[in-house]
């Protein structure tokens, strides 16, 4: 899959964005700009890397300029300064020929209003993209096919648009975007139109359908809790300019500023971050499965638990009272046979979901890979500190 740099682009609207382009260059404002030229900066010297094989959330309120970025990808919009590689090869350096090739090719673009040919059944909007490369018409219907089934759509394939809803619709769309195989899906505020519901699922198949392809997906939304849910990486824009970018957890957590701190304040951290984010390593590990000795470097390390190893295998955690009644008895049971390993929680669990075993629990809570690899711990008062930060620190303001 293909990844995309975004280098030091500038985008001006007006009849000539050259004449304005060195004032932004020099750090103008837009609005100071707009006043005294009449031109209006889109873009201001943004740079980005986008991964191959990942999804990528541009987000910001209208007039952030995020549509007007994912339009410089493909080149339906051209910059006024900047340059745009995918995979290396400069995108603006491309003839004509080469880049009615590179779009048919590299990349798909999904719209927010479905940009479905409405005189035209499923399968045929599906294969479009086929057709004008010129691919024979059974090649071209039967790999449709497929990916109207792919999307849950199998037995519409004759159905017109306007016979099907919206969400309906939008999957129509994204089957279409994907048919051609492209490396780069590009997706333009591609379920804002959908009622809540629907496009809760539609994100969800999203996701569903990306662990499959791994496609490079570049994602615009205004909507933060979709970017959260959404972007393995996310970039937050303001009147043209880069706000932040950042991992989900990295743009919760720790905001660069009062725009992005304003957009998180209200987000519900128990259904976004996971138990890896918050999780940390154990205060002591236990590599004996002798007791008398693991008792002797519990109280030497005046540690309130234990987590107990054989090699890198997790056998469990102890306390100091069922380490000393363990001696007491003497019954010759060994380290491993008393750790209590009943209670871990995976890693890639969202808070929500691990909230009972975590607040359950009387010691921090082992957290194990999807391999049941032991990772780290997750304690009741990290948990607190994380979910009630950012209102503790809005109560210090006021």
């Amino acid at each position: 899959m293909a990844k995309i740099e975004v280098e030091n682009v500038y985008k001006i609207f007006g009849p000539n964005p050259q004449s304005v382009l060195p004032r932004a260059q020099a750090g103008e404002g837009k609005d100071e700009i707009l006043a005294e030229t009449g031109h209006t900066v889109g873009l201001h010297d943004i740079s980005l890397s986008m991964e191959e094989s990942k999804t990528f959330v541009v987000m910001g309120l209208s007039g952030s300029g995020k549509s007007t970025l994912i339009r410089h990808l493909n080149r339906l919009i051209e910059p006024t300064a900047g340059r745009i590689l995918v995979d290396g090869q400069d995108v603006l350096k491309l003839n004509e020929s080469e880049l009615r090739h590179f779009r048919r090719t590299k990349m798909a673009m999904v719209f927010q209003r479905f940009g479905l040919m409405p005189h035209r059944p499923v399968i045929h909007n599906v294969a479009y993209g086929l057709e004008i490369q010129g691919i024979d018409k059974k090649t071209r219907q039967d790999k449709a096919a497929e990916w109207i089934e792919t999307v849950g759509l199998a037995g519409y394939e004759n159905s017109y648009p306007a016979e099907l809803s919206g969400g309906m619709q939008q999957r129509v769309g994204l089957a279409r975007a994907l048919c051609g195989d492209p490396e780069v899906l590009l997706m333009d505020e591609a379920f804002s139109a959908l009622d809540p519901l629907i496009r809760s699922g539609m994100q969800d198949q999203l996701i569903q359908l990306q662990q499959k392809l791994n496609k490079t997906i570049v994602f615009i939304t205004h909507d933060l809790d979709e970017a959260l849910k959404l972007g393995d990486k996310i970039a937050i824009l303001k009147d043209g300019r880069l706000s932040q970018v950042g991992k989900p957890e990295e743009i919760l957590l720790e905001p660069a500023d009062d725009y992005v701190a304003a957009f998180v304040r209200d987000v519900n951290r128990a259904r976004v971050l996971t138990v890896d984010v918050v999780m940390r390593p154990p205060s002591l590990r236990l590599t004996t499965e002798n007791i008398d000795a693991a008792l002797r470097e519990m109280r030497s390390k005046k540690a309130d638990y234990g987590y107990v190893f054989d090699g890198s295998a997790f056998k469990g955690v102890v306390t100091e009272e069922e380490l000393m009644a363990a001696a007491k008895a003497n019954g010759g049971r060994s380290l491993y046979e008393i750790a209590d390993n009943s209670q871990t929680v995976p890693a890639s669990a969202v808070l929500e979901e691990a909230l009972p075993t975590i607040l359950e629990s009387d010691s921090p809570v082992a957290v194990v890979g999807d391999d049941g690899q032991f990772q780290g711990i997750v304690s009741k008062r990290q948990l607190i500190r994380v979910l009630t930060e950012h209102r503790e620190e809005e109560e210090a303001k006021t």
